[in-house]
């Protein structure tokens, strides 16, 4: 076990380094956004602060653990400051895609989506969202990552405006929903992402995405960009075979034969490898542009070993490909999940508690920053051969954190007088605000009875 310990140690020195070259760079790259020093050191702590250990991240809880007397600071950051953040999104993206340079790159797009509890959050509204099981009110918003072999990074996001919400002149003025915005599908969201990363300069040759991003339009779309897709379908999306006969999807896949099925592994988890049963089907293309060759054209299914439930495919490929090759490509997919659960558990992705639209932007963008670094100081390390232990699984993301918060980041200001100011503080807001609503309620009694 000594012997682990120091392997451990030797490999914990190394993430350190490797956490503040990667902090460094990225903090570098945004740093012409600010018109103001002030701000950008706030930004520098808050990404920092992020990772601190803390109930709840919002403005309260992390200017406490930063050691600040009140949430002003961060506050102002996030709505009131001189900081061009769209140019910051641009600056990491740039940032992420030199990093990952050399690599073989599949764009993913997914959504999630924050429980809300009012629809004065911008874009706030009953909609569907699978992070929260179902229709709900909720922010919804489109995030498009990067994945290689080893490592996953969100490089862009867009919040989602409901329809009803980006027609609303007076819901949209109050949140400060730039003019220039306006209502758009999540195909659309999604599509004009795919093209400002690669006109940033990215080296990718597929898409991938669930049935929300299956779409003909945006398939097609994706071809004349020049990029392969494997994009979920439902069971019942319909395709042609090559007699020009119509299927259902689970219609087409009984035409497998029980030999053509091929166990394949499909990644490595905790209880072991992961395998599942697969199949594809040659069917014709429907979204070839003018003037396009036809391709690969194809319908892949994967079959649980033991459930036997079917997922269904739809993937296309500029020359021939491999099974195996669209195999990986898919299984890429799952991995903006996981981009999700590190942003949701260590970056506050979802707990800003914020309704504006800078606001929303700037916590967004702090979250992807520092979920960002911490995912590419994860790949690094354990690709570093002098690094890895032997007998011991991989440095992962939650690890790593409880390593840079012992070594590497600020602890928490947790004195006595800080503590004490700070439940002074809180107690003290929050009696304003139970009056306020005592107040707005009295009021709203009195009028009711005027009216009867």
């Amino acid at each position: 076990m000594t012997t682990f310990q120091n392997q451990v140690a030797a490999e914990a020195t190394i993430a350190q380094a490797v956490w503040d070259r990667l902090f460094r760079a990225a903090t570098d790259a945004i740093a012409d956004c600010f018109r103001r020093r002030e701000a950008r050191a706030t930004a520098m702590e808050m990404i920092g602060g992020l990772l601190a250990q803390v109930d709840t991240r919002n403005c309260w809880t992390l200017a406490e653990v930063l050691g600040h007397p009140g949430p002003h600071r961060l506050q102002h950051l996030l709505s009131r400051a001189k900081f061009d953040h769209d140019q910051a999104r641009e600056e990491i993206a740039r940032w992420v895609i030199d990093e990952l340079a050399d690599q073989e790159v599949v764009l993913i797009a997914d959504e999630t989506g924050d429980a809300k509890s009012s629809t004065d959050c911008v874009g706030a509204g009953r909609q569907y969202s699978g992070a929260i099981g179902g229709v709900g009110l909720c922010q919804v918003a489109v995030h498009l990552a990067a994945a290689t072999a080893s490592v996953r990074v969100v490089i862009d996001r867009a919040l989602y405006l409901p329809a009803d919400w980006a027609a609303d002149e007076e819901r949209r003025e109050m949140a400060h929903v730039p003019q220039e915005t306006c209502f758009a599908t999540k195909p659309q969201q999604a599509t004009a992402m795919v093209e400002h990363a690669l006109r940033m300069g990215i080296k990718a040759h597929w898409f991938a995405g669930d049935d929300v991003y299956s779409g003909r339009e945006l398939r097609r779309h994706l071809r004349e960009l020049g990029l392969g897709y494997a994009v979920g379908v439902s069971r019942t999306h319909t395709v042609t075979d090559g007699t020009g006969r119509r299927f259902k999807a689970h219609q087409m896949i009984n035409k497998v034969r029980v030999h053509q099925w091929m166990r394949m592994q499909t990644g490595h988890g905790t209880k072991g490898t992961r395998e599942y049963d697969w199949a594809w089907l040659d069917v014709r293309a429907d979204d070839t542009p003018e003037e396009h060759r036809d391709g690969v054209s194809v319908l892949v299914a994967r079959r649980h070993r033991y459930t036997g439930e079917i997922s269904f495919y739809r993937c296309w490929a500029p020359q021939n490909v491999t099974l195996a090759h669209l195999v990986e490509v898919i299984c890429r997919r799952w991995r903006i999940e996981e981009t999700f659960q590190l942003g949701k558990s260590f970056t506050g992705l979802d707990e800003g508690q914020v309704t504006c639209w800078n606001s929303w932007m700037r916590w967004s963008l702090f979250s992807l920053i520092a979920s960002a670094v911490l995912a590419l100081t994860a790949a690094t390390t354990s690709t570093r051969s002098d690094a890895r232990p032997a007998h011991l699984v991989p440095l992962a993301c939650p690890e790593l954190v409880r390593l840079l918060r012992t070594f590497a980041l600020a602890p928490p200001v947790r004195d006595r007088e800080h503590v004490l100011h700070w439940m002074t503080w809180r107690r003290h807001h929050q009696a304003v605000a139970q009056a306020c609503h005592q107040r707005r309620h009295a009021r709203h009694r009195t009028s009711a009875r005027t009216r009867t």
